[in-house]
């Protein structure tokens, strides 16, 4: 069983770094132009095979350069790329990148190949997608073949993780299907309409989120890590502290390291942690799918925050799982479908 089918985005990323963001109209200059391998999809599916998760990936590239490198890369981590599609008729989905001395980004992002990732094209993975433990999507393709993934998902009680970004106004019957929504701070505040800001803040649009049907959220808060809430729980993690060198994949790392504790049904916390560690290992370097840790420096790392701020234990957050969070999504999916019909 593949623990993890990714249905997303792939894009060269090219970066340059600048001393500082440029303004409307301005013209700065820059470092040398470098090449990384990048798009959510992809990163977010590296991150996860890295951390020592099956994944599939489905996508699909140019008949160019930049899309065969992409696809290689991939198969160096592990991951299973027969649900690339290679296009001859389009390019390869590049993102421009700019990144200042304190980790700050800006991106543009150029579709290319990524936006021919039809509904009928996710139609011929249905069996694949049933058997995985969970999908996991974001929203650099067109938001149709999203929903039409979800559909699939939904149908064969397969838990889906969403991370709604670049920002799209999701249907609120689309919501209403996805079990983990991940959204960063200016994403949460898009969806519900609430400045978040702090966490306060942070859980009241949690709490929005949750009543439009999503069945659990957590939004990540950069350096102050994130905040989980579901219907029988609020947990805040902090993120460990860290000199930032860029922060280009710091929410795909952390989405990935969360997916793929999610396939493993670990504790909530200690997942939460594990992600932000993730999370704050890949803004210490330059890149997208070049800055993501593997497991064995994910290990070490939480090992030496262990020795000096103690491990997450039970007697400190509440004894939930993630695979107990899991359970309780396919149940509720199961009694909707029942009620509907």
């Amino acid at each position: 069983m593949t623990d993890i089918v990714v249905i997303g985005s792939l894009n060269m990323d090219l970066v340059v770094a600048v001393p500082r963001l440029p303004k409307i109209g301005e013209t700065i200059r820059g470092s040398d132009l470098i090449r990384v391998p990048g798009g959510k999809g992809a990163n977010q599916a590296a991150a996860a095979a890295l951390l020592g998760s099956q994944v599939l990936m489905i996508g699909r590239v140019g008949q160019d350069e930049f899309g065969s490198s992409l696809v290689q890369k991939l198969s160096s981590y592990g991951i299973d790329t027969s649900g690339i599609t290679v296009d001859p008729d389009v390019v390869t989905g590049t993102a421009l990148v700019a990144f200042d001395p304190s980790g700050e980004n800006s991106i543009v992002i150029c579709a290319g190949a990524n936006a021919r990732v039809l509904p009928k094209d996710i139609d011929q993975y249905e069996d694949t997608i049933g058997k995985a433990r969970l999908i996991l999507l974001q929203l650099e393709l067109p938001l149709d073949t999203v929903c039409r993934a979800i559909d699939l998902a939904v149908k064969h009680d397969v838990p889906v993780v969403l991370n709604p970004a670049p920002f799209a106004q999701i249907p609120v019957s689309t919501l209403r299907k996805v079990s983990y929504l991940i959204p960063n701070e200016v994403e949460a505040a898009q969806l519900t309409g609430i400045d978040v800001r702090d966490l306060p803040s942070a859980e009241r649009a949690a709490t929005k989120l949750l009543g439009l049907g999503v069945d659990v959220v957590v939004i990540t808060l950069g350096k102050n890590g994130c905040l989980l809430r579901d219907r029988h729980q609020t947990m805040h993690v902090p993120a460990p502290t860290v000199s930032a060198v860029d922060s280009t994949a710091a929410g795909d790392a952390f989405i990935g390291g969360l997916s793929s504790q999610i396939a493993l049904g670990r504790p909530c916390a200690n997942s939460l942690r594990w992600a932000n560690c993730a999370a704050a290992l890949t803004v210490t370097r330059k890149g997208a799918q070049t800055s993501l840790p593997s497991l064995e420096e994910l290990n070490k790392f939480v090992s030496e925050l262990d020795a000096t701020q103690g491990e997450v234990s039970a007697d400190r957050q509440p004894k939930i799982l993630m695979g107990e969070l899991r359970s309780r999504v396919i149940e509720r999916r199961r009694l909707r479908r029942k009620r509907a019909s």
